[in-house]
């Protein structure tokens, strides 16, 4: 489902260190922490990299991301369905990511078959196959880490 997570330490030695005055390495990660429960591994290496090479260039991008994200208009849950919605039509590989983010921000499984349901009117059965897909590794995500945080 996701990519390799980025070795952080080769693109410090080899790349650079973080330089964003702005906000530091674990102020940015908190933020996606906050969202999905984890850092993407392509989030964390456009963190490392850009923060690195171009921190003016991170700082401008995590502003429009955060300005688009949450727009006064809807709340979290909303603005991650439509995300979710948008990213399933492309069959874009971050679709799941935000299903996550919904799911964490309240979201219910039937909203989310009804996002997929309108996705389907115009992408067809690869995205409502996508969708469900989607859907159920997330539910499954969703048991491990109760399992997990039972056991301890």
């Amino acid at each position: 489902m996701l990519p390799p997570r980025p070795d952080t330490e080769i693109v410090r030695e080899r790349i650079g260190e973080y330089a964003d005055p702005v906000a530091s390495l674990a102020e940015r990660n908190a933020i996606y922490k906050d969202l999905i429960g984890f850092v993407p591994p392509r989030i964390e290496a456009r963190l490392a990299v850009t923060g690195a090479l171009n921190p003016k260039l991170l700082d401008l991008q995590e502003q429009i991301r955060a300005h688009a994200m949450y727009p006064k208009s809807f709340d979290v849950k909303t603005a991650q369905i439509i995300l979710f919605s948008i990213l399933l039509m492309d069959l874009n590989d971050a679709a799941p990511l935000h299903c996550i983010a919904a799911r964490r921000a309240g979201a219910t499984w039937e909203e989310l078959q009804d996002a997929i349901g309108l996705v389907f009117l115009f992408r067809g059965l690869s995205a409502a196959n996508r969708g469900a897909e989607i859907l159920a590794n997330v539910a499954k995500r969703e048991a491990e880490a109760e399992a997990k945080a039972k056991a301890e």
